[in-house]
């Protein structure tokens, strides 16, 4: 197993996210924890020592599973991560209520880390106003029930530079969605030096993008067999992040054992990706990302012709990611922050902004498709 060192601490690069546990039926709470028990001791007996949970996971099932499995092992042998469930606003009030009761759902004294959950733009200026959920967490550090306090984001870095503005003195890590894909389409690489900036070390959060660079096109998966043919595709995203020396756990929200072993198989041996794999990665990414999304160089020359006043270069980019991606929350999440007239539903079709496109980008189509897209 690699590991990585934290504060004088040995942590297994790779991280048990529970999030995507085992299911015995089609309900998402109805977790196969048999099944789940069975890979916990397979990642254990690896040298796995980090697992990841949350309040809502697994419909606010997975603490309770996830502590009860590692009740079985001595708790200094493992790092226990939960979250403040921020993603939620109804939260906002309630931090006094959930935290003593996620110790509960886990069965034990303390977690090892624990995180302000999804700093985005949705809830920015919520965790901004309630401070009294960074004095409370900040009280149970002290009290030893927390032993690190860090936070995750799906935002864009002005928002977590807002929120390290108020709160950074305290954060001792951040979780942040990185991949190969996401190093440029999210802004990744951009979200990596500002925390390298303020001396944060990063944790990674879906490392094969929902499982979408496990499984690549044929011509792809040839390419990157060719260099590597005894590793899986998905290797090639864990070793991607092995390179990036800011990281310190990654995290995969295993399923099923065969993913488990082959996790395992990958965090045996630290065999980073040489400069030529990465730029062949890289240049993959390239070509995926192009597909069926805009060309959009933000260049900022329609904004100035846009009679409503819209961000349409931010709007094109979450179009992008809701394209790319096939739906999901962010690009919704960060629509539903917007006044309403500042969203694609605000654009009236007056093509201004296309007369002085140099991409020639259809935007007023694109704005119909996208509201659309968000009201289906």
């Amino acid at each position: 197993m690699i590991y990585k060192e934290f504060q004088g601490e040995q942590i297994s690069a790779l991280g048990f996210g529970t999030m995507r546990l085992p299911l015995k039926g089609k309900s998402d709470a109805d977790i196969d924890e048999e099944l789940a028990a069975r890979m916990f001791d397979k990642a254990i007996k690896a040298g796995v020592n980090y697992f990841d949970t949350a309040w809502g996971y697994h419909d606010h099932n997975s603490e309770c599973v996830t502590g009860r499995i590692l009740a079985r092992y001595p708790r200094e042998s493992f790092n226990l991560a939960s979250k403040f469930p921020g993603y939620d606003l109804g939260n906002m009030t309630k931090v006094r209520q959930i935290f003593p009761k996620q110790l509960e759902k886990c069965g034990v004294e303390y977690f090892d880390f624990y995180l302000f959950h999804n700093v985005c733009e949705l809830n920015i200026e919520a965790y901004l106003q309630h401070k009294e959920i960074y004095e409370y967490l900040l009280e149970q550090k002290a009290a030893g029930r927390i032993r690190h306090l860090g936070f995750s984001a799906h935002g864009s870095c002005e928002v977590i530079e807002r929120f390290l503005d108020k709160y950074g003195a305290a954060m001792e890590f951040c979780q942040l969605q990185i991949n190969y894909i996401d190093w440029t389409f999210q802004d990744a690489a951009r979200k990596v030096e500002l925390l390298r900036s303020r001396g944060i070390p990063v944790w990674v959060m879906e490392p094969v993008r929902g499982g979408k660079l496990a499984r690549l096109d044929e011509k792809y998966e040839k390419q990157l067999k060719a260099l590597r043919p005894e590793e899986s595709i998905a290797s090639w995203a864990f070793r991607f992040l092995t390179g990036i020396k800011d990281v310190t756990v990654i995290l995969s929200g295993m399923s099923d054992m065969a993913q488990v072993e082959d996790n395992l198989k990958t965090f045996s041996q630290d065999k980073p990706l040489d400069e030529k794999e990465r730029e062949l990665l890289l240049g993959i990414a390239a070509e995926m990302s192009a597909r069926n999304t805009l060309p959009c160089t933000a260049c900022r020359y329609c904004t100035s012709y846009c009679p409503k006043g819209l961000d349409i270069p931010e709007l094109i980019k979450l179009y992008n990611e809701h394209v790319f991606t096939g739906g999901g929350f962010l690009a919704p999440m960060a629509i539903s922050s917007l006044a309403e007239d500042k969203r694609p539903s605000a654009c009236i079709g007056c093509r201004s902004c296309e007369k002085v496109c140099p991409q020639g980008i259809k935007i007023s189509e694109m704005m119909k498709k996208f509201t659309q897209a968000l009201q289906g």
